[in-house]
């Protein structure tokens, strides 16, 4: 097998639009920017595309003070990174709680207007801290605002066999991976429980159990009329625990990875 990282993705805030670089910094939570914005509802409870199909129409660039937000219908607007000593706010992500540090009145206000309920934006610094389930982690394990684990990977052939079923085909953006790996056979990644990628080694921990918001069309900021993909992954990718496609990865080290690095299995 000669597999290499065929590409990245970086998401700065969860659930908005992905960036594609070529290079990146690997953290103890995931990949730097990754997720370390979120945005929050009045009563400081995530708010993803789950329920708002817009959200990745939101376009998010950091900058050396913060982030450049934009999208349809918006102005562009930037949002400064808060300081440390700037007040925190709880706020709640999958069960867990998180002091994170808020970001202006203007960002919300933004938010707000675009998605159409009262919304705070929040950052994740290095004193925000949220641990990973102790059922796959060891001890100080961290993740970002990440549904649970710091790094999610696909293989490419996963996508292709999939749109070889499906009448339309769709985006590798759908399922939202960070790291995306080509030379495998499909779903390869599921026999995997470490690999190195480039110079960083990972453990391959748990399969991604995928929701409705796989169904969104970042693009157009809809879902799929018909559910797709989901009704044709529940077709050949069910499990007793859900639908399943890619795999959550811990870092065991940091490093840069970069696109046409090697993709070793080492167990």
């Amino acid at each position: 097998m000669n597999a290499t990282l065929s590409a990245l993705h970086v998401f700065p805030v969860k659930s908005c639009a992905a960036l594609a670089p070529r290079e990146a910094r690997v953290e103890t939570r995931g990949l730097a920017h990754d997720r370390r914005w979120m945005i929050v509802d009045a009563d400081g409870r995530f708010v993803t595309g789950r329920e708002h199909a817009r959200m990745p129409l939101i376009r998010v660039a950091p900058d050396a003070h913060g982030l450049v937000f934009d999208a349809p219908g918006m102005p562009r607007l930037r949002v400064a990174t808060p300081a440390p000593d700037r007040p925190r706010r709880d706020v709640e992500v999958w069960g867990a709680r998180v002091a994170a540090l808020r970001a202006d009145d203007a960002a919300g206000a933004w938010l707000g207007a675009f998605l159409g309920q009262p919304l705070d934006l929040v950052h994740m610094d290095a004193a925000a801290q949220r641990a990973i389930d102790e059922k796959y982690a060891e001890p100080g394990d961290e993740v970002s605002f990440a549904d649970g684990f710091p790094v999610l990977l696909i293989s490419q052939a996963a996508l292709d066999q999939l749109n070889g079923k499906l009448a339309q085909p769709i985006p590798m953006l759908r399922f939202r991976p960070n790291l995306i790996v080509a030379g495998t056979a499909p779903h390869a990644e599921d026999g995997w429980t470490r690999i190195r990628v480039g110079e960083v080694e990972f453990d391959v921990v748990k399969p991604c159990t995928r929701c409705v918001f796989t169904t969104v069309d970042a693009e157009r900021g809809e879902r799929d009329p018909g559910g797709e993909p989901l009704r044709t992954l529940i077709t050949y990718r069910r499990t007793p625990k859900g639908v399943t496609f890619g795999q959550n990865l811990i870092p065991r080290g940091a490093g840069t990875i970069r696109i046409g690095d090697a993709v070793t299995v080492l167990a």
